[in-house]
């Protein structure tokens, strides 16, 4: 499988994105060097090698799972940058 100037083209103009011809080009080869490098890891032979959860030991940086009383209504509010008596004030988005 090969990119095309032409599938850069479509993919940008789905991107919305206005691409010179050297961008474009460039483009092309670059992603049909990301193509050729995954056709060669795709030959690698990976039946010895058991799955993964994680890259690295995850196990040591994640926290015990346990229940703790929530939050008091004051101590939510405490650190809000702009509260009322019982709410969050945000700036108003919608008009």
């Amino acid at each position: 499988m090969s990119v095309t100037l032409e599938d850069v083209r479509y993919m940008a103009n789905l991107a919305r994105l206005q691409l010179s011809d050297d961008e474009a080009r460039s483009l092309v080869r670059d992603m049909n060097d990301i193509l050729g490098y995954m056709e060669l890891l795709g030959q690698v032979d990976t039946s010895h090698v058991p799955p993964l959860e994680h890259v690295t030991d995850a196990k040591a940086g994640f926290r015990t799972d346990r229940a703790l009383p929530p939050l008091d209504h004051e101590a939510a509010l405490k650190n809000a940058p702009d509260a009322d008596s019982d709410y969050f004030r945000v700036p108003r988005v919608i008009d």
